[in-house]
């Protein structure tokens, strides 16, 4: 999530001096993404291609119940960077009912993307930093005097293992791959359902009575 901060891509197309990427650009109907856009076009880009339902599912890992995304939101939002030249679609078949929307980023959607995570990489990581100190000195304050010393030594521990995490996680975020039980394909991406043969890739009876609902809706 980009913070509160809106992304001003405008620059970025108009200052293509690239004959191709101008014509990439063309298509680009927005001079700026709001943060929920841009954290929107970061998950699809993870996973490849997604349907509505598994990016509502993994904008919610995301906000870790920090807000809750929910289909009356996302879904209006799709439809509009579809139109504003950032994703395109897909229809695929699926296992329990009628026909399934997958988004994607358009050519000139990664290449927007990439270059503002490029350009404010460092940037976020330092607001991240910055963030984490404030929230944990808070945190630690919220406790008696006495309780401050074991609370600092608890949260040192999880601080050190969360970004330990981070660092084995990271070849994992560069190439997720997954065999489907059915067809053995590899899938790049996670998601619900194969995308080669629709076989169920989770076996979570409500996951599936969900993704019925959402697949009625769309």
């Amino acid at each position: 999530m980009w913070f509160g901060k809106f992304l001003d891509i405008k620059d970025q197309v108009e200052t293509e001096t690239s004959e191709f990427k101008k014509k990439l650009f063309a298509d680009i109907k927005k001079d700026k993404l709001t943060p929920l856009e841009f954290t929107i076009l970061e998950n699809i880009f993870t996973h490849e291609e997604i349907s509505g339902y598994d990016l509502i599912h993994y904008l919610n890992e995301h906000f870790a119940g920090t807000w809750e995304a929910k289909s009356g939101t996302i879904y209006p939002i799709l439809s509009k960077l579809k139109t504003q030249g950032f994703l395109k679609t897909r229809k695929v078949k699926s296992p329990i009912g009628p026909l399934k929307t997958l988004y994607q980023l358009t050519e000139a959607g990664k290449e927007i993307l990439k270059g503002k995570v490029n350009q404010h990489f460092l940037d976020q990581i330092k607001f991240v930093e910055n963030f984490l100190n404030e929230l944990i000195s808070i945190y630690i304050h919220s406790f008696p005097e006495e309780e401050h010393n074991d609370k600092i030594s608890e949260v040192q521990d999880l601080i050190k293992k969360t970004f330990e995490n981070i660092a084995k996680n990271i070849p994992l975020t560069v190439a997720f791959k997954e065999m489907c039980p059915k067809c053995k394909n590899q899938i790049e991406r996670k998601c619900v359902f194969c995308p080669h043969c629709g076989e169920p890739m989770y076996s979570n009876k409500s996951e599936h009575s969900d993704l019925e609902n959402e697949n009625i809706k769309t």
